[in-house]
């Protein structure tokens, strides 16, 4: 395990948090809907990820209240991107589902954000490109923990 009191490697996790945070600014610019809010996105990402959830089960993996993403769900309901299905166990609770407008929404956002970040790389050199090759694992690990 690093040890991130020292320098250099405290130096390098302020560079990293800064070039993640400039980069991902950069990328919620390529938006396909520009109705759609950063968290209403990610939700939207979420439910691609990891299927149907309820609100609460969003709620917890978005890091929003409950009350919050309630407003979120009723939102997206409005815009025909999620559909709310009673839940199999639970009649009291409700199920969030992606329709096929918000997934072929999401497929055209991806596309877009892959395209301008392919752009962005072709001005890497071949050792530059293998680092971040290599790089992205990890990034993905520390996105999900």
């Amino acid at each position: 395990m690093a040890d991130l009191s020292h320098g250099d490697d405290a130096d390098a996790v302020n560079a990293l948090r800064s070039a993640v945070m400039r980069l991902g600014r950069r990328l919620k610019h390529q938006r396909v809907d520009e109705t759609l809010s950063p968290t209403e996105m990610s939700v939207l990402g979420t439910l691609a990820r990891c299927g149907s959830a309820t609100p609460g089960e969003l709620a917890r993996k978005e890091h929003v209240q409950p009350p919050s993403m309630t407003r979120i769900v009723a939102l997206l309901e409005a815009k025909g991107l999620v559909r709310l299905e009673p839940h199999a166990e639970d009649r009291r609770q409700k199920v969030v589902t992606s329709t096929e407008r918000a997934e072929a929404m999401l497929e055209e956002s991806r596309r877009k954000r892959n395209a301008w970040l392919t752009a962005m790389a072709e001005g890497l050199d071949e050792d530059e490109w293998s680092k971040l090759r290599a790089a992205a694992p990890v990034l993905e690990k520390l996105a999900h923990l």
